[in-house]
């Protein structure tokens, strides 16, 4: 059965919704480009912990927030998508202005999950965001899946994942996710909305103290408006970093 796409606007903003009450994706009609949703500003923090990505992979399409944000401040970067509903896709170019750009931007309609198991491609920055009309994330929330993510990073490659605690918590996810990466991972606390967003890596070891996150934050506040310090104060008060050290 086809997803039921549903679209809202409110002071502003437009919202994507499949038949339920979870939103899927929002835009500022009058800023499109920006991020209006926290748990995808905080997804962002994976730009601080690498140099600029150049092959960036995105499952799960929703409104296509970060794939415009990719798009717009990383213009060497090339994206793929991949979605497993048409509508989406076809709702993104209607109302939400995901660009059509096929030397930057391959679009691919099909299982997030059997596109890393069949895959033979390697990305700097993979970004996990796929729910159905139930907040379930399916396949997509599987050890073999997570393993999947790992083999197909580069030696600086990030994995960031959208996490949803509505139900019974997301330890378990985050539990599958350190055991595919050897327990290189950490969850961010979680967002107002009871998203958490998940990191991982591979390969070269990543260790930043909180003077180079900040720092690096405030350059790409500079070139994208994009803040991430409350993101970072956030991180700071919940003591996930020891020393004051993120290491991944």
């Amino acid at each position: 059965m086809a997803t039921p796409i549903e679209i809202s606007e409110e002071a502003g903003v437009r919202t994507l919704h499949f038949g339920s009450e979870w939103v899927q994706g929002a835009m500022r009609i009058a800023r499109p480009w920006n991020l209006v949703l926290e748990y995808t500003r905080e997804m962002m923090t994976s730009l601080l912990l690498r140099d600029a990505p150049r092959k960036v992979l995105l499952i799960g399409l929703g409104a296509a927030s970060l794939t415009k944000f990719m798009y717009r401040h990383y213009p060497l970067a090339h994206l793929t998508v991949v979605e497993i509903e048409p509508a989406v896709v076809a709702a993104a170019r209607q109302f939400f202005k995901l660009p059509e750009d096929p030397k930057r931007l391959n679009i691919v309609i099909g299982d997030g999950a059997e596109y890393m198991l069949n895959s033979s491609k390697k990305f700097d920055l993979i970004l996990v965001d796929g729910f159905d009309q139930h907040a379930r994330a399916g396949a997509l929330d599987t050890l073999p899946f997570s393993q999947a993510c790992r083999s197909h990073l580069s030696d600086d490659g990030v994995l960031a994942v959208n996490l949803l605690g509505r139900n019974r918590g997301f330890k378990g996810s985050l539990a599958r996710i350190c055991e595919a990466f050897e327990d290189r991972a950490l969850v961010f606390p979680s967002c107002e909305s009871g998203n958490a967003i998940a990191f991982a890596a591979a390969g070269n070891l990543i260790e930043l103290s909180f003077d180079e996150l900040k720092e690096s934050a405030l350059t790409l506040k500079e070139q994208t408006g994009l803040n991430l310090l409350p993101t970072l104060a956030r991180l700071a008060q919940a003591k996930t970093c020891l020393n004051n050290q993120l290491v991944l």
